[in-house]
């Protein structure tokens, strides 16, 4: 057996043990949970969700985007503005999905093309990051408005109609049913990004991460390939801003800013980097860790939140995904063996 069998049935064990566990929440969660825990499920989805696109795009295209967090933002008003002004949500939340990839396609088209520095490219998207919570801000006033919609400065825009069925604007979803619709976008978008880097496109993303140069050489054009990749995790994390959205009923400039950009580094560093499942399980761990610290006065929670998040880091650098996988090979690695020597054994036995 190839060193790299075992790691090829992890992955699929993982990925299948992933989706059931997802769809086991995804229904069972409604039955286990009060209102008030439901409604924290649901913005852990959508946050989860903002944490998978950070992962697939540092993870595996290399990207290092300091300011993931513009896309958060722009899906959340896009969403915010179009379901005011069209009533329905139906188109909204393609918007949610399609401006952010535009906006990245745009943005990345200038960064990748231009042969701009990995480093530089943190900073950029960091500082549009920064452009777009100061331009929003800045709103405040009745003269600012889209349509019906007034952009609030930082007040936000309150009060955004939730998810509809589609085409049955006067149905609005009530609080199950955004969880159903939250919950089952993320098990939906894990299972196409799988299905992304399963792809050609996929592997071609990953070797380019791995040694650019060659790829090159064998005539692949990174410059596109991360274009591309950089618009889906857009596109992601736009879909996750819909979704935060509808679960506050409120979105303001704070989308933007600097600690939600932080934030969703954390997540994937606490997960752990190169895998799907880590951002997921890094955002819900650390969220549950905010709210918890936020409830308590014995200890300020933000300093009680940092000396864990650099305790972790210190401890676990690689991430709680990418450990777990490395037992788990181990154990496949060594019943191979075992069985193995108890076999040479049985045969040594019957010699004698």
């Amino acid at each position: 057996m190839t060193s790299a069998a075992p790691a090829r049935r992890l992955s699929a064990a993982g990925f299948l043990a992933t989706l059931a566990l997802g769809l086991a929440i995804l229904f069972g969660a409604p039955h286990a949970l009060d209102t008030f825990g439901l409604v924290q499920c649901t913005g852990f989805a959508a946050l989860a969700m903002f944490g998978l696109s950070q992962g697939f795009v540092w993870g595996f295209a290399g990207v290092m985007c300091f300011g993931q967090a513009a896309f958060l933002g722009l899906g959340g008003y896009a969403y915010a503005v179009a379901v005011l002004n069209m009533g329905d949500s139906s188109v909204p939340v393609l918007l949610s999905i399609l401006v952010p990839m535009l906006f990245a396609g745009l943005l990345g088209y200038f960064m990748f093309y231009g042969r701009i520095s990995d480093a530089y490219i943190g900073v950029i998207t960091l500082t549009v990051s920064v452009i777009l919570f100061q331009l929003v801000n800045a709103t405040s006033g009745s003269q600012y408005r889209i349509g019906v919609a007034e952009l609030g400065g930082f007040n936000g825009i309150p009060a955004i109609p939730a998810l509809n069925a589609p085409g049955h604007p006067d149905e609005p979803l009530d609080i199950e049913g955004i969880w159903y619709a939250a919950m089952g976008a993320l098990v939906l978008v894990y299972a196409l990004l799988r299905g992304v880097l399963a792809s050609r496109l996929g592997r071609v993303v990953v070797a380019i991460r791995e040694n650019e140069t060659r790829a090159q050489l064998i005539g692949y054009d990174p410059r596109l390939y991360k274009l591309i990749a950089f618009m889906i995790a857009a596109g992601v994390a736009g879909l996750a801003g819909c979704l935060y959205a509808n679960w506050g009923g409120f979105i303001s400039p704070t989308v933007f800013a600097l600690p939600m950009s932080a934030q969703v580094i954390i997540y994937v560093l606490v997960g752990g980097l190169g895998t799907l499942i880590g951002p997921m399980l890094g955002a819900v761990l650390i969220q549950a860790l905010i709210i918890a610290a936020g409830s308590q006065s014995a200890v300020d929670s933000n300093l009680g939140l940092g000396l864990v998040l650099v305790g972790f880091v210190l401890l676990v650098p690689q991430g709680l995904v990418p450990v777990a996988r490395s037992l788990g090979l181990r154990l496949l690695e060594r019943r191979p063996r075992r069985v193995a020597k108890a076999q040479d054994g049985f045969a040594t036995g019957s010699a004698r």
